[in-house]
């Protein structure tokens, strides 16, 4: 794992969109798995500006939504949906055939998530796959003991997941998860993990240990050998310099 420190959120999202952008400008139809919430939107902003002054001679990314709230309506203003609309697909202007995402509302949740797994498979390893940090270790709805070689499932969300900024606007409160597995982003060629905010400070303690727990998910990444985290000077206040030292951590404040 790569770790790299900045002064705040803003230039940690600006490193974020130029890794971003220079897998795309690698592979421009590149599967992107997207993360939503506040951490990543500022990646996206940055990235959506390349895209624009680039696009019109390169191919669009391909979108994977990473997560949904499911019971909750396509059109709740709290559901990933809404959010990868209004910071990805509408600015980006993507065509549908560039988009997978669950669907929120269906019968069969089982089978919506067999539906997006059929389709990593046949389209994938994702090539880029951005995340946060749940404040419990949760990997986009991969909840504390969730199986690594799991792939896309329905998951049983904690309290903790369940109090979520996100769910502030929502109409009622979420049934359950819909998630890609930790299987699928284990499999990814890039994760970008963004951790911001005094709140998430002992989450990145408890990953930076480098112990690989079944009740931390997030600790799985360990076992990726393309891991960017980037983080703030807030994020990393309960870690000593010592230890971000031996880790070999980039401190990049200027």
């Amino acid at each position: 794992m790569r770790i790299e420190i900045f002064s705040d959120s803003e230039n940690a999202s600006r490193r974020a969109a130029d890794r971003l952008t220079q897998a795309w400008q690698r592979k421009n139809d590149l599967v992107l798995c997207a993360a939503t919430g506040d951490s990543p939107t500022l990646t996206y902003r940055y990235f959506v500006k390349v895209v624009r002054s680039e696009g019109a001679n390169k191919s669009l990314p391909r979108l994977l939504k990473l997560d949904e709230w499911g019971g909750l309506a396509m059109d709740d203003p709290a559901t990933c949906e809404s959010y990868l609309h209004k910071h990805l697909i509408g600015p980006l202007n993507l065509p549908t055939d560039r988009y997978l995402g669950f669907q929120s509302l269906t019968e069969d949740p089982a089978a919506e998530c067999q539906r997006i797994a059929n389709w990593v498979q046949a389209n994938g390893p994702i090539d880029v796959c951005i995340l946060g940090l749940g404040r419990n270790g949760h990997l986009a709805m991969n909840e504390p003991g969730a199986d690594p070689g799991v792939t896309c499932h329905v998951a049983t969300l904690t309290e903790s997941t369940l109090g979520h900024p996100m769910l502030g606007p929502a109409q009622m409160r979420p049934a359950h998860g819909l998630t890609v597995g930790l299987a699928e982003i284990l499999a990814a060629r890039e994760i970008i993990l963004l951790v911001f905010g005094r709140a998430k400070a002992g989450p990145l303690a408890r990953l930076l240990s480098a112990r690989i727990e079944r009740e931390f998910p997030a600790s799985h990444l360990w076992r990726h050998k393309s891991v960017w985290c980037l983080a703030d000077t807030a994020a990393v206040s309960a870690i000593s310099t010592d230890w971000l030292e031996q880790l070999g951590a980039e401190i990049c404040l200027s």
